[in-house]
């Protein structure tokens, strides 16, 4: 059910689409003849009752008039014909207009007994004809076009009666003329609805297309949210571990070797600046007063790995890596998901791996794919393979048609394995 909100956002709708219309060109016929089509529509819509009132009253009047001049004498077949019976008929007839809207078929079925008392009495009256024509309007407006069949008789029924009352008189013309009549309103009626519909048609696609645009951006922004969570995912899991490494190797270092406590708490606070670093970039994304500080993302470089294994060192995790191939010629995006990949199962190796574990990193970049294992010699535990960092390296890897496997490794060695295998794309291709 389309509420009052709706209903007024149409109207203002209608109403800018008016004034855009009136503004453009200096008023041709056209132009005047829609204009005015659209106020009298919008009239009829707002005010049913004082238009239909005012067509009812229009219809009496000039039917009083034609009755006072005796002019529907010298079109009738029985000039003689009762005056009683062309008032009533004028009377009822027009009263029965008002109900064409909502029951035009019922309406035309309420004037035919006047058209029929017409026709017996031999009276003719053109405010008759002209209401009977209002509603088979209505009818190709409102009703099935099978309707029209039925139409077409009912307003033949009539004609016949008098034919077989006034025999004398030339009734092909009539017939005739009836017919004229009704083909010319029957297409006037099938016209507008035929407008009417494509008009409808045209805004249930503008609704559809505002749910739609308004769907993408429901789904922009919560694909922005994943992106964004992901991100902060891996920057706080990663850090937060490296720094708890740092923090529980110094407090056992504090007592025996003070020296190797600095360096704990000097590499904690290193951590900690590149951690508020990074999120200062990722959160300034979101402000929308201010520019963001643009740094470039971390990827497959010497000094990107070489600080993140580093800092996976210093946290108390060894960790051998090999490298083959040009990685740095990798794609951007390609590099920072190998990266971040690497980034979490090192983090899930501080976490979960347990003391005496150490971690091989292995990347190779071929002409069809880049991949990446990284494996540790750690007991494997069920947390290892669960949380929100898996999950988002298998996001990340879907993002470029990529496969990640995540598992223990088989005994007697022991551990666990991550494999990621990206595809090149072809301008990435050696």
């Amino acid at each position: 059910m389309r509420g009052g909100g709706g209903r007024s956002t149409e109207v203002r709708a209608e109403a800018r689409a008016e004034k855009r219309a009136d503004a453009a060109g200096s008023g041709s016929l056209t132009q005047l003849i829609n204009r005015a089509a659209r106020r009298i529509s919008a009239f009829d819509t707002s005010h049913p009752l004082a238009w239909d009132l005012l067509l009812t009253g229009c219809l009496l009047i000039g039917g009083t008039v034609d009755l006072l001049s005796g002019g529907w004498r010298s079109v009738a077949p029985n000039p003689d014909g009762p005056l009683w019976a062309a008032v009533v008929c004028t009377v009822g007839c027009s009263l029965a207009v008002p109900h064409r809207r909502t029951r035009p078929l019922e309406t035309l079925l309420a004037t035919l007994p006047f058209a029929l008392l017409l026709a017996w009495s031999g009276a003719g009256l053109q405010v008759a004809v002209f209401c009977q024509l209002i509603v088979v309007f209505n009818i190709a407006l409102r009703l099935p076009m099978r309707q029209l069949a039925l139409t077409a008789v009912l307003l033949n029924v009539p004609l016949a009666v008098g034919a077989a009352r006034f025999p004398e008189d030339n009734w092909v013309i009539a017939f005739q003329s009836s017919l004229t009549s009704f083909v010319v309103v029957a297409l006037l009626g099938i016209v507008m609805r035929t407008r009417q519909e494509y008009t409808a048609s045209l805004r249930e696609r503008a609704k559809q297309l505002e749910i739609e645009r308004d769907q993408q951006a429901q789904l922009a922004a919560a694909a922005e949210r994943t992106r964004i969570a992901r991100e902060m995912h891996d920057i706080l899991g990663h850090n937060l571990s490296v720094i708890t490494g740092l923090a529980d190797g110094g407090s056992y270092a504090a007592k025996k070797n003070p020296q190797r406590a600095t360096e704990a708490l000097h590499a904690i606070a290193t951590t900690s600046r590149q951690a508020l670093t990074e999120l200062r970039r990722l959160l300034g994304i979101l402000q929308n007063d201010a520019p963001a500080e643009l740094t470039p993302q971390p990827g497959l470089g010497d000094s990107d790995l070489g600080q993140l294994i580093d800092g996976v060192r210093a946290a108390g995790l060894p960790v051998h890596i090999t490298a083959t191939g040009d990685l740095e010629a990798v794609t951007t995006g390609r590099q920072l998901t190998v990266y971040r990949v690497i980034q979490e199962a090192l983090t899930n190796t501080l976490k979960h791996a347990g003391p005496n574990a150490t971690a091989r990193v292995t990347l190779s970049r071929t002409p069809e794919s880049v991949t990446a294992e990284i494996t540790n010699t750690g007991r494997a535990t069920e947390s290892s393979a669960g949380g929100h960092g898996i999950t988002g390296m298998r996001e990340r890897t879907a993002l470029y048609a990529g496969t990640l496997d995540v598992g223990p490794l088989p005994p007697p060695a022991g551990g666990w394995r991550v494999h990621l295998h990206l595809p090149n794309d072809e301008d990435d291709r050696l």
